[in-house]
Protein backbone atom coordinates (compact mmCIF):
# COMPACT_ATOMS: atom_id res chain seq x y z
CA UNK A 1 0.00 0.00 0.00
CA UNK A 2 1.35 3.44 -0.65
CA UNK A 3 1.76 5.81 1.96
CA UNK A 4 0.48 9.26 1.52
CA UNK A 5 3.11 12.20 2.12
CA UNK A 6 0.35 14.96 3.92
CA UNK A 7 1.58 18.33 3.66
CA UNK A 8 2.49 20.38 6.82
CA UNK A 9 1.07 23.75 8.15
CA UNK A 10 2.95 25.68 11.02
CA UNK A 11 3.30 29.55 11.06
CA UNK A 12 6.16 31.40 9.62
CA UNK A 13 8.17 34.79 9.48
CA UNK A 14 11.10 35.88 7.09
CA UNK A 15 13.12 38.52 9.18
CA UNK A 16 14.82 40.84 6.90
CA UNK A 17 16.53 44.21 6.75
CA UNK A 18 17.36 46.84 4.15
CA UNK A 19 21.17 46.35 4.84
CA UNK A 20 23.50 43.95 6.68
CA UNK A 21 24.05 45.57 10.34
CA UNK A 22 20.87 46.70 11.48
CA UNK A 23 20.28 43.74 14.17
CA UNK A 24 18.41 41.01 12.12
CA UNK A 25 20.02 37.98 13.86
CA UNK A 26 19.96 39.20 17.19
CA UNK A 27 15.77 40.39 16.45
CA UNK A 28 15.12 36.90 15.03
CA UNK A 29 16.94 35.45 18.04
CA UNK A 30 15.05 37.32 20.62
CA UNK A 31 12.14 35.95 18.55
CA UNK A 32 12.75 32.51 19.02
CA UNK A 33 13.81 32.77 22.45
CA UNK A 34 10.76 34.67 23.26
CA UNK A 35 8.63 31.91 21.52
CA UNK A 36 10.53 29.56 23.87
CA UNK A 37 9.87 30.63 26.69
CA UNK A 38 5.87 30.47 25.74
CA UNK A 39 6.32 26.67 25.60
CA UNK A 40 6.82 26.87 22.16
CA UNK A 41 8.58 24.59 19.84
CA UNK A 42 10.55 26.81 17.72
CA UNK A 43 13.06 26.06 14.45
CA UNK A 44 14.89 28.77 12.69
CA UNK A 45 16.86 28.93 9.44
CA UNK A 46 19.53 31.22 8.16
CA UNK A 47 18.71 32.55 4.50
CA UNK A 48 21.99 31.99 2.47
CA UNK A 49 25.57 30.56 3.58
CA UNK A 50 26.56 31.07 7.00
CA UNK A 51 27.84 29.86 10.15
CA UNK A 52 28.12 32.26 12.87
CA UNK A 53 24.51 33.56 12.91
CA UNK A 54 23.52 30.04 12.92
CA UNK A 55 25.47 29.34 15.96
CA UNK A 56 23.32 32.11 18.09
CA UNK A 57 20.08 31.05 16.76
CA UNK A 58 20.79 27.56 17.76
CA UNK A 59 21.29 28.92 20.99
CA UNK A 60 18.55 30.97 21.05
CA UNK A 61 15.91 27.68 20.18
CA UNK A 62 17.44 24.98 21.26
CA UNK A 63 17.77 23.45 17.62
CA UNK A 64 20.34 22.64 15.21
CA UNK A 65 19.83 25.85 12.59
CA UNK A 66 20.32 24.79 8.69
CA UNK A 67 20.67 27.39 5.81
CA UNK A 68 18.32 28.14 3.40
CA UNK A 69 19.31 28.86 0.06
CA UNK A 70 17.60 28.71 -3.45
CA UNK A 71 20.85 28.74 -5.27
CA UNK A 72 22.46 26.76 -2.93
CA UNK A 73 20.48 23.94 -2.05
CA UNK A 74 17.73 24.07 -4.95
CA UNK A 75 13.81 24.66 -4.72
CA UNK A 76 13.38 20.83 -3.73
CA UNK A 77 15.75 20.85 -0.56
CA UNK A 78 14.30 24.33 0.61
CA UNK A 79 10.77 22.94 0.51
CA UNK A 80 11.82 19.78 2.36
CA UNK A 81 13.31 21.09 5.15
CA UNK A 82 10.71 23.42 5.55
CA UNK A 83 8.03 20.53 5.68
CA UNK A 84 9.91 18.65 7.87
CA UNK A 85 10.33 21.36 10.39
CA UNK A 86 6.64 22.41 9.82
CA UNK A 87 5.96 18.90 10.81
CA UNK A 88 7.30 19.11 14.42
CA UNK A 89 7.56 22.81 15.30
CA UNK A 90 4.93 25.50 16.16
CA UNK A 91 6.70 28.19 14.72
CA UNK A 92 9.49 28.64 11.71
CA UNK A 93 11.59 31.92 11.98
CA UNK A 94 13.96 32.41 9.06
CA UNK A 95 16.72 34.98 9.38
CA UNK A 96 16.96 37.04 6.31
CA UNK A 97 20.92 37.52 4.35
CA UNK A 98 21.84 40.96 3.79
CA UNK A 99 19.16 43.08 2.53
CA UNK A 100 15.69 41.65 1.64
CA UNK A 101 16.72 42.18 -1.88
CA UNK A 102 20.60 41.55 -1.99
CA UNK A 103 21.81 38.96 -4.00
CA UNK A 104 20.14 36.86 -6.35
CA UNK A 105 18.22 34.75 -5.56
CA UNK A 106 17.60 37.22 -2.84
CA UNK A 107 15.99 36.95 1.12
CA UNK A 108 12.93 37.96 -0.77
CA UNK A 109 12.85 35.41 -3.90
CA UNK A 110 12.77 32.85 -0.70
CA UNK A 111 10.00 34.60 0.84
CA UNK A 112 7.83 34.75 -2.50
CA UNK A 113 8.62 31.07 -3.42
CA UNK A 114 7.04 29.73 -0.50
CA UNK A 115 4.31 32.72 0.62
CA UNK A 116 6.31 33.53 3.44
CA UNK A 117 5.58 37.15 5.37
CA UNK A 118 8.06 39.35 6.20
CA UNK A 119 8.97 41.51 9.16
CA UNK A 120 11.30 43.94 8.62
CA UNK A 121 14.20 45.45 11.16
CA UNK A 122 15.63 48.79 10.88
CA UNK A 123 18.68 50.43 12.48
CA UNK A 124 16.25 53.92 13.36
CA UNK A 125 19.32 54.98 15.41
CA UNK A 126 19.70 58.30 13.38
CA UNK A 127 16.35 58.33 11.59
CA UNK A 128 12.78 60.16 12.32
CA UNK A 129 10.40 60.13 9.98
CA UNK A 130 12.58 58.63 7.00
CA UNK A 131 11.80 55.53 8.81
CA UNK A 132 8.54 55.49 7.23
CA UNK A 133 9.85 55.87 3.60
CA UNK A 134 12.24 53.39 4.04
CA UNK A 135 9.60 50.80 4.98
CA UNK A 136 6.98 51.77 2.61
CA UNK A 137 9.80 51.27 -0.26
CA UNK A 138 10.60 47.48 1.00
CA UNK A 139 7.22 47.22 1.33
CA UNK A 140 6.73 47.99 -2.20
CA UNK A 141 9.42 47.47 -4.47
CA UNK A 142 8.96 44.31 -5.48
CA UNK A 143 5.04 42.49 -6.48
CA UNK A 144 4.19 39.04 -4.72
CA UNK A 145 5.73 39.62 -0.82
CA UNK A 146 3.77 39.69 1.95
CA UNK A 147 4.48 42.07 5.47
CA UNK A 148 3.71 41.20 8.97
CA UNK A 149 5.36 44.17 10.20
CA UNK A 150 7.96 46.32 11.01
CA UNK A 151 10.37 46.63 14.52
CA UNK A 152 12.53 49.29 14.98
CA UNK A 153 16.18 48.40 16.35
CA UNK A 154 18.43 50.79 18.54
CA UNK A 155 15.71 53.46 19.17
CA UNK A 156 17.08 56.51 21.79
CA UNK A 157 13.35 56.87 23.91
CA UNK A 158 9.95 56.62 23.82
CA UNK A 159 9.44 59.67 22.02
CA UNK A 160 11.20 58.76 19.11
CA UNK A 161 9.58 55.28 19.07
CA UNK A 162 6.29 57.24 18.59
CA UNK A 163 7.63 59.20 15.69
CA UNK A 164 8.61 56.00 13.83
CA UNK A 165 5.25 55.24 14.72
CA UNK A 166 3.60 57.94 13.36
CA UNK A 167 5.87 57.93 10.16
CA UNK A 168 4.47 54.67 8.89
CA UNK A 169 1.99 54.32 6.06
CA UNK A 170 -0.88 53.03 6.56
CA UNK A 171 -1.67 49.11 6.05
CA UNK A 172 1.80 48.02 7.81
CA UNK A 173 1.61 46.71 11.56
CA UNK A 174 4.05 48.58 13.73
CA UNK A 175 6.09 45.47 15.96
CA UNK A 176 7.40 47.97 18.50
CA UNK A 177 11.08 49.47 18.95
CA UNK A 178 13.87 47.91 20.68
CA UNK A 179 16.22 50.45 23.05
CA UNK A 180 20.17 50.70 22.00
CA UNK A 181 21.17 48.60 24.27
CA UNK A 182 25.34 47.70 24.53
CA UNK A 183 24.91 45.38 27.23
CA UNK A 184 23.30 42.70 24.95
CA UNK A 185 24.23 43.77 21.38
CA UNK A 186 26.88 40.69 20.20
CA UNK A 187 30.47 41.69 19.77
CA UNK A 188 31.99 40.92 16.29
CA UNK A 189 35.06 40.82 14.50
CA UNK A 190 36.63 40.78 10.99
CA UNK A 191 34.41 37.63 9.66
CA UNK A 192 30.89 38.85 11.89
CA UNK A 193 29.72 37.92 15.21
CA UNK A 194 31.44 36.51 17.28
CA UNK A 195 31.09 32.37 17.77
CA UNK A 196 28.22 31.24 20.31
CA UNK A 197 30.73 29.80 23.04
CA UNK A 198 33.03 32.31 23.08
CA UNK A 199 30.13 34.83 24.50
CA UNK A 200 29.93 33.87 28.37
CA UNK A 201 27.13 35.51 29.26
CA UNK A 202 25.01 34.80 25.70
CA UNK A 203 22.42 33.45 27.45
CA UNK A 204 21.64 36.16 29.68
CA UNK A 205 22.12 38.46 26.73
CA UNK A 206 19.07 36.24 25.13
CA UNK A 207 16.58 36.24 27.85
CA UNK A 208 17.10 40.28 28.11
CA UNK A 209 16.38 40.69 24.46
CA UNK A 210 13.60 38.05 25.14
CA UNK A 211 11.80 40.14 27.62
CA UNK A 212 12.60 43.52 26.03
CA UNK A 213 10.55 41.90 22.79
CA UNK A 214 7.82 41.06 25.07
CA UNK A 215 7.41 44.31 26.60
CA UNK A 216 8.22 46.17 23.29
CA UNK A 217 5.87 44.24 21.29
CA UNK A 218 4.32 41.09 22.16
CA UNK A 219 4.74 39.49 19.07
CA UNK A 220 1.59 38.05 17.57
CA UNK A 221 1.84 34.19 16.54
CA UNK A 222 1.14 34.41 12.61
CA UNK A 223 -1.17 32.52 10.79
CA UNK A 224 -0.37 29.12 9.73
CA UNK A 225 1.24 28.78 6.33
CA UNK A 226 0.84 25.44 4.30
CA UNK A 227 4.20 23.16 2.96
CA UNK A 228 4.15 20.90 0.91
CA UNK A 229 6.17 17.52 0.67
CA UNK A 230 9.13 17.74 -1.56
CA UNK A 231 10.63 14.47 -3.57
CA UNK A 232 12.04 12.12 -0.76
CA UNK A 233 15.52 11.62 -1.59
CA UNK A 234 17.84 8.33 -0.88
CA UNK A 235 21.64 8.02 0.31
CA UNK A 236 23.69 5.35 -1.73
CA UNK A 237 25.50 4.15 1.38
CA UNK A 238 29.21 5.15 -0.31
CA UNK A 239 30.90 6.20 2.67
CA UNK A 240 29.76 3.15 4.84
CA UNK A 241 32.99 1.80 7.23
CA UNK A 242 34.96 5.61 6.81
CA UNK A 243 35.89 6.67 9.66
CA UNK A 244 36.13 10.84 9.18
CA UNK A 245 38.46 13.02 11.27
CA UNK A 246 36.90 16.07 12.10
CA UNK A 247 38.74 19.41 13.15
CA UNK A 248 36.10 21.45 15.81
CA UNK A 249 37.25 24.07 18.63
CA UNK A 250 37.36 27.69 18.52
CA UNK A 251 39.64 27.79 15.70
CA UNK A 252 37.99 25.09 13.24
CA UNK A 253 34.04 26.03 13.67
CA UNK A 254 32.40 27.05 10.60
CA UNK A 255 30.80 23.60 9.39
CA UNK A 256 27.12 23.32 7.75
CA UNK A 257 25.37 21.05 10.10
CA UNK A 258 23.89 19.97 6.68
CA UNK A 259 27.03 18.67 5.54
CA UNK A 260 27.52 16.31 8.59
CA UNK A 261 24.21 15.05 8.34
CA UNK A 262 25.06 13.85 4.88
CA UNK A 263 28.10 12.32 5.93
CA UNK A 264 26.69 10.12 8.44
CA UNK A 265 23.41 9.36 6.09
CA UNK A 266 26.26 8.21 3.70
CA UNK A 267 27.32 5.93 6.47
CA UNK A 268 30.67 7.82 7.09
CA UNK A 269 31.54 7.83 11.62
CA UNK A 270 32.37 11.34 12.13
CA UNK A 271 35.34 11.59 14.67
CA UNK A 272 35.74 15.37 16.25
CA UNK A 273 39.25 16.60 17.31
CA UNK A 274 41.39 19.24 18.47
CA UNK A 275 43.82 21.19 17.16
CA UNK A 276 44.51 23.06 19.42
CA UNK A 277 44.53 20.97 22.59
CA UNK A 278 44.70 17.03 21.33
CA UNK A 279 48.63 15.83 20.26
CA UNK A 280 47.50 13.04 18.50
CA UNK A 281 44.79 12.32 15.80
CA UNK A 282 41.53 9.63 16.67
CA UNK A 283 41.79 6.79 14.48
CA UNK A 284 40.56 8.17 10.53
CA UNK A 285 40.91 7.16 7.29
CA UNK A 286 39.89 10.93 6.02
CA UNK A 287 40.16 14.04 7.33
CA UNK A 288 37.97 17.45 7.42
CA UNK A 289 39.67 21.21 8.05
CA UNK A 290 36.67 23.56 8.02
CA UNK A 291 36.95 27.03 8.46
CA UNK A 292 37.28 29.43 11.48
CA UNK A 293 39.92 31.23 12.77
CA UNK A 294 43.23 29.98 12.40
CA UNK A 295 44.62 33.47 12.70
CA UNK A 296 43.55 34.25 16.68
CA UNK A 297 45.64 31.17 17.55
CA UNK A 298 48.74 31.21 15.69
CA UNK A 299 50.84 30.23 18.65
CA UNK A 300 48.74 27.15 19.86
CA UNK A 301 48.33 25.73 16.40
CA UNK A 302 52.03 26.18 15.99
CA UNK A 303 52.84 24.46 19.09
CA UNK A 304 51.14 22.20 18.64
CA UNK A 305 54.18 20.09 16.62
CA UNK A 306 52.99 16.46 17.82
CA UNK A 307 49.65 16.47 16.66
CA UNK A 308 51.07 18.29 12.96
CA UNK A 309 53.43 15.28 12.78
CA UNK A 310 50.39 13.09 12.64
CA UNK A 311 48.86 15.03 10.39
CA UNK A 312 51.94 15.05 8.21
CA UNK A 313 52.03 11.25 8.43
CA UNK A 314 48.14 10.80 7.47
CA UNK A 315 48.88 13.25 4.56
CA UNK A 316 51.89 11.40 3.27
CA UNK A 317 50.09 8.06 3.29
CA UNK A 318 47.78 9.25 0.61
CA UNK A 319 44.83 9.70 2.69
CA UNK A 320 42.14 12.14 1.79
CA UNK A 321 41.83 15.67 3.58
CA UNK A 322 39.50 18.47 2.60
CA UNK A 323 40.39 21.65 3.89
CA UNK A 324 38.32 24.63 3.32
CA UNK A 325 39.14 28.53 3.78
CA UNK A 326 40.79 28.67 7.42
CA UNK A 327 41.64 24.97 7.18
CA UNK A 328 43.01 25.76 3.93
CA UNK A 329 45.33 28.20 5.89
CA UNK A 330 45.99 25.87 8.73
CA UNK A 331 47.77 23.42 5.86
CA UNK A 332 50.04 26.25 3.89
CA UNK A 333 53.72 26.56 5.43
CA UNK A 334 53.06 29.98 6.83
CA UNK A 335 50.15 32.48 7.85
CA UNK A 336 50.47 35.93 9.13
CA UNK A 337 47.75 37.89 10.98
CA UNK A 338 46.68 41.63 10.45
CA UNK A 339 49.10 42.79 13.48
CA UNK A 340 52.14 40.89 11.21
CA UNK A 341 52.74 38.32 13.56
CA UNK A 342 53.39 34.70 11.61
CA UNK A 343 54.02 31.12 12.58
CA UNK A 344 55.10 28.52 10.46
CA UNK A 345 52.19 25.52 10.23
CA UNK A 346 51.22 22.31 8.22
CA UNK A 347 53.01 23.16 5.16
CA UNK A 348 51.09 20.69 3.11
CA UNK A 349 50.98 22.76 0.45
CA UNK A 350 53.61 25.24 -0.41
CA UNK A 351 52.86 28.63 0.07
CA UNK A 352 51.61 31.16 2.58
CA UNK A 353 48.99 33.73 3.48
CA UNK A 354 48.59 36.98 5.17
CA UNK A 355 45.33 38.29 6.49
CA UNK A 356 44.09 41.96 5.36
CA UNK A 357 42.54 44.68 7.46
CA UNK A 358 39.61 44.65 4.73
CA UNK A 359 37.26 41.91 2.82
CA UNK A 360 38.98 40.59 -0.27
CA UNK A 361 36.34 38.55 -1.46
CA UNK A 362 32.79 37.59 -0.84
CA UNK A 363 30.43 35.15 -3.28
CA UNK A 364 28.46 32.01 -4.38
CA UNK A 365 30.63 29.51 -5.85
CA UNK A 366 30.21 26.46 -7.94
CA UNK A 367 33.34 24.50 -8.99
CA UNK A 368 33.61 21.68 -11.05
CA UNK A 369 36.35 19.09 -9.75
CA UNK A 370 37.22 16.06 -11.60
CA UNK A 371 34.68 14.39 -8.49
CA UNK A 372 32.18 15.86 -9.71
CA UNK A 373 30.29 19.59 -10.02
CA UNK A 374 30.49 20.96 -6.21
CA UNK A 375 28.62 24.61 -4.47
CA UNK A 376 29.40 26.81 -1.67
CA UNK A 377 30.81 29.88 -1.17
CA UNK A 378 33.78 31.84 -0.24
CA UNK A 379 34.30 34.50 2.74
CA UNK A 380 37.72 35.23 3.73
CA UNK A 381 39.95 38.12 4.83
CA UNK A 382 43.64 36.57 3.94
CA UNK A 383 45.25 36.79 0.61
CA UNK A 384 47.10 33.67 -0.95
CA UNK A 385 50.82 33.23 -2.10
CA UNK A 386 51.23 29.86 -3.63
CA UNK A 387 53.76 27.97 -5.91
CA UNK A 388 51.05 25.72 -6.99
CA UNK A 389 48.62 25.99 -10.13
CA UNK A 390 44.85 25.30 -9.19
CA UNK A 391 43.07 21.77 -10.53
CA UNK A 392 39.73 24.16 -11.13
CA UNK A 393 38.24 27.52 -10.64
CA UNK A 394 35.29 28.12 -9.45
CA UNK A 395 32.19 30.83 -10.70
CA UNK A 396 30.05 32.75 -8.73
CA UNK A 397 26.33 34.01 -10.07
CA UNK A 398 26.24 37.13 -8.26
CA UNK A 399 29.91 37.90 -8.15
CA UNK A 400 31.72 37.08 -11.56
CA UNK A 401 34.78 38.78 -10.88
CA UNK A 402 34.89 36.19 -8.22
CA UNK A 403 36.63 33.08 -8.65
CA UNK A 404 38.37 31.02 -6.44
CA UNK A 405 41.03 28.18 -6.93
CA UNK A 406 40.77 24.74 -5.70
CA UNK A 407 44.50 23.52 -5.40
CA UNK A 408 45.42 19.81 -5.12
CA UNK A 409 48.50 17.74 -3.99
CA UNK A 410 48.24 14.34 -3.35
CA UNK A 411 45.06 13.68 -1.55
CA UNK A 412 44.59 17.15 -0.40
CA UNK A 413 41.83 19.00 -1.78
CA UNK A 414 42.26 22.57 -0.64
CA UNK A 415 40.35 25.95 -1.45
CA UNK A 416 38.66 29.33 -0.21
CA UNK A 417 35.05 27.49 -0.73
CA UNK A 418 33.00 26.28 1.79
CA UNK A 419 31.41 23.21 0.27
CA UNK A 420 28.05 22.93 0.75
CA UNK A 421 28.16 19.03 0.48
CA UNK A 422 24.54 17.98 0.11
CA UNK A 423 25.00 20.08 -3.32
CA UNK A 424 26.71 16.58 -5.07
CA UNK A 425 26.26 13.68 -2.42
CA UNK A 426 28.19 11.87 -4.59
CA UNK A 427 31.07 13.97 -5.27
CA UNK A 428 31.55 14.82 -1.43
CA UNK A 429 31.64 10.90 -0.80
CA UNK A 430 34.51 10.79 -3.36
CA UNK A 431 36.51 13.43 -1.27
CA UNK A 432 36.28 11.63 1.25
CA UNK A 433 37.09 8.38 0.34
CA UNK A 434 40.25 6.36 1.23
Amino acid sequence: MNTVIKSSNCPALLIAAPASGQGKTWVTAALARFHGRQGRRVRVFKCGPDFLDPMILAQACGQPVYSLDLWLLGEEACRRLLWQAAAEADLILIEGVMGLFDGSPSAADLARQFGIPIVAVIDAAAMAQTFGALVYGMAHYQPGLSFAGVLANRVGSEQHAQLLRSSLPEGLPWWGALPRRTDWELPSRHLGLFQAQEVADLEDRLNAAAEAIAHSANPPLPNAITFEPAAEVSMLPLLVGVRIGIARDEAFAFTYAANLDLLQELGAELKFFSPLRDSQLPEVDSLYFPGGYPELHLEALADNQELMQSIRAHHAAAKPILAECGGMLYVLERLTDVEGQSAALLGLLPGKAVMQPRLVALALQEVELPEGQLRGHSYHYSRLELSVEPIALGYSPNARSVSESVFRLGRLTASYIHFYLPSNPQAAAALFLP
